[in-house]
């Protein structure tokens, strides 16, 4: 395989992971912030001072998600981004 070849290889396969990243819940899942035990979040914060699972410091922290099954956030005592937003910001 020519060096041209793998490159172009490696930038699809880079791309399509980053396309589909995006979607990975959208089947009949939801981002719920507010239920996440220390150490139990999905990804990034709200507040943007980390970006990787795993990283949440408080248990229940507002800027913190669990990806979970859609229309349960609510009776799992989380929130959605809008209003976990104006929680952070002392609006809510």
């Amino acid at each position: 395989m020519n060096q041209k070849l793998l490159i172009s290889a490696a930038f699809a396969a880079a791309l399509a992971g980053a396309v589909a990243a995006p979607m990975a819940h959208a089947g009949g899942k939801e981002k719920c912030y507010g239920i996440s035990a220390v150490g139990g979040n999905d990804c990034a914060n709200l507040a943007g001072t980390h970006s990787c699972a795993g990283q949440a410091k408080v248990a229940n922290d507002p800027g913190e998600y669990k990806v979970v099954e859609k229309g349960t956030c609510e009776d799992l005592g989380g929130f959605d981004k809008e209003t976990a937003m104006k929680i952070i910001a002392g609006k809510g």
